[in-house]
């Protein structure tokens, strides 16, 4: 009788268990899952300190908002009280208004004249020329805002080298304290702003023509396109999305002015160049009514908001 042999058990290479599709899948999974608590841990520091400065401050704000209250006695509920108080006083509604109108300043006029410079820098980027011109538009923006305030009030004087200019080229007759007038006060300010604010937007515009297929150009050329036919089809449709960003920031810094005003004019002469931020300070710091101020911060988040999203939308347009 022939013993039947037991059949051979399958030979299984070394590591053929491990490179199985559930264990590679498990490892797919345990890396995705150290990435991800990896880049919490280092978002974890900065989410603190937003949250503690910033999140944390919103809420008080929005709390104190509702009481009357000077910071050191009780606090007494008024309700909605002040924030009927902040849309009733002519004196804050006006302050509300002359933030809209520095929008034109802060805004409209530095990305008008940003687009144009970096059109032009672009056209000669090869010389020096451009370098310079990019530097020297761009110096503004590492100057700080309080010697920027102070440089321009002197400039701005009576005696300042505006009028003196104005003087020497035969316009003497329209001299004039230009931070002093009340007519003119809101848009000196606003000029000050636009110097500013034009050197951030003609480096992100420029880093935005960067990304331009040189070809999209060439073919203009060849099709017969002038240069202002090339800027409104090809060149500004190209920098869409660095436009809305340059809006969203300059529009927010003129709704939340402080630094400029309150170093040229502190809201004068008058109120006429007073702003929500200079006065939410006044309201504080000065006249000690914190539910007063906290609600109008409140108010001026809100409107920042109201603004900024719209605008976002409109300019970004639907995401390809």
């Amino acid at each position: 009788m022939t013993a039947v042999r037991p059949a051979a058990a399958p030979v299984t290479r070394p590591g053929a268990a491990a490179s199985s599709p559930e264990a590679l899948a498990r490892r797919r999974r345990r890396r995705r899952a150290t990435r991800t608590l990896t880049a919490y841990l280092l978002v974890l520091p900065a989410a603190g300190f937003y949250g503690f400065f910033v999140l944390r401050s919103i809420i008080l704000s929005a709390q104190f908002s509702f009481y009357d209250w000077n910071g050191i006695a009780p606090a007494t509920w008024v309700g909605i009280s002040n924030y009927i108080e902040v849309f009733s006083n002519p004196k804050l509604v006006g302050a509300i208004l002359n933030a809209f109108e520095l929008i034109l300043y802060f805004s409209v006029i530095p990305v008008i004249i940003a687009l144009l410079a970096a059109n032009v820098i672009r056209a000669i980027a090869e010389s020096r020329l451009a370098g310079v011109a990019r530097t020297v538009l761009f110096l503004p923006q590492v100057i700080p805002l309080v010697a920027a305030g102070i440089m321009w009030s002197w400039q701005l004087s009576t005696d300042g080298l505006v009028n003196q200019i104005l003087r020497l080229i035969g316009l003497g007759g329209i001299t004039r304290a230009w931070l002093g007038d009340f007519n003119t006060a809101l848009p000196a300010v606003g000029v000050i702003g636009a110097w500013v604010l034009v050197g951030l937007c003609l480096v992100l515009i420029l880093a935005g023509m960067t990304k331009i297929d040189p070809s999209l150009y060439e073919a203009a050329r060849i099709d017969g396109a002038g240069p202002i036919r090339e800027f409104l089809t090809i060149t500004l449709p190209g920098v869409r999305q660095e436009v809305a960003v340059c809006v969203t920031v300059t529009v927010i810094a003129a709704l939340a002015s402080f630094d400029i005003v309150y170093i040229a004019t502190q809201g004068g002469p008058g109120d006429s160049t007073l702003v929500p931020g200079l006065q939410i300070f006044y309201l504080a710091f000065y006249q000690r009514e914190i539910g007063m101020a906290s609600a109008f911060a409140i108010v001026l988040m809100s409107l920042v908001l109201i603004v900024v999203l719209p605008l976002q939308r409109l300019l970004r347009g639907k995401e390809s």
